[in-house]
């Protein structure tokens, strides 16, 4: 018997803020033993760097990576890191056996991209990729408001086969920390393509269920 093949889920985070979802997306896919391949546009460079303090460089993308997650380089074994700007990366190919791709947060840029089929960057090429092969692909918007020329593309993706996820955290799981909220909004995007997690309270029809088991003890 062979090695099993290594069947990744590709995340795309492009420059939009939010970069919080993107790391939580990866902290519990690798949390529930799934293969990570990154690829992270020059415009999120840029946003990570804003919103962490954190420089994520190509040649150091482990160590940066690392950081940024709040973990040991030693436990991302299971990630593979792919250039914005590298065309012939494995997952541009529809041969490459991606299980599917999770762009979180995706800017109105990165749709427009996607859905017009521009593949301007590694980004957008395996987005590209992801649909015409007809595998999951999960586009996290983060944009307020959203204007015309954006909800037509949003649009265009949804007959593409694509789950436009819009980073919105719901309030019904008993979230009252930052954190929390972001954590809602990566296990919906997990939700969407069956990756299990324990990152939100579920809904179980019992109204005041999460704000009573979140009151102290009196």
């Amino acid at each position: 018997m062979g090695t099993a093949k290594r069947q990744p889920w590709v995340v795309g985070v492009s420059g939009a803020s939010g970069t919080p979802y993107a790391a939580s997306v990866i902290r519990a896919l690798l949390a529930a033993g799934e293969a990570v391949d990154l690829v992270v546009s020059r415009a999120a460079r840029l946003t990570i760097l804003d919103e962490t303090g954190i420089s994520f460089r190509d040649a150091h993308w482990r160590t940066d990576l690392a950081a940024w997650l709040g973990t040991d380089a030693g436990e991302l074994d299971d990630v593979r890191y792919w250039s914005a700007g590298d065309f012939a990366a494995g997952p541009s190919s529809g041969s490459y056996p991606a299980k599917g791709m999770l762009v979180v947060p995706a800017t109105t840029g990165a749709v427009a991209g996607i859905a017009l089929g521009l593949s301007k960057d590694l980004l957008q090429r395996v987005a590209s990729v992801t649909l015409k092969e007809r595998r999951p692909l999960v586009v996290c918007v983060r944009e307020a408001p959203l204007n015309g020329v954006t909800l037509k593309h949003l649009v265009e993706l949804d007959a593409q086969g694509a789950v436009v996820l819009p980073a919105s955290p719901g309030f019904y799981a008993g979230g009252s920390t930052v954190r929390e909220l972001v954590d809602f909004v990566a296990g919906r995007v997990l939700d969407a393509v069956g990756v299990p997690h324990t990152l939100y309270r579920r809904w179980e029809g019992e109204l005041g269920a999460a704000a009573r088991d979140a009151a102290p003890p009196e």
